[in-house]
């Protein structure tokens, strides 16, 4: 099975767009993003790379499965 690798903020945006999320809208101290009833937290993107473990929190929070984040690259 493939591995996490960490990612660019922007290709984080895109691939949470592909399994359906909206935005990123603001809102208080954090981006979020939408999907019925799922709203996922986005960090602020000043730094290069979204490390694996913000990563694991990040497709966590939004109820995707690695394999399913893995495979829709």
């Amino acid at each position: 099975m493939a591995k996490l690798t960490p990612i660019s903020w922007v290709k984080l945006i895109q691939r949470l767009r592909r399994f359906g999320f909206r935005g990123p809208f603001a809102g208080g101290k954090h981006l979020y993003m939408l999907r019925k009833d799922i709203v996922v937290t986005i960090p602020n993107p000043h730094y290069k790379e979204i490390s694996v473990d913000l990563l694991v929190r990040i497709i966590k929070q939004a109820g995707i499965s690695r394999n399913d984040w893995l495979v829709k690259r």
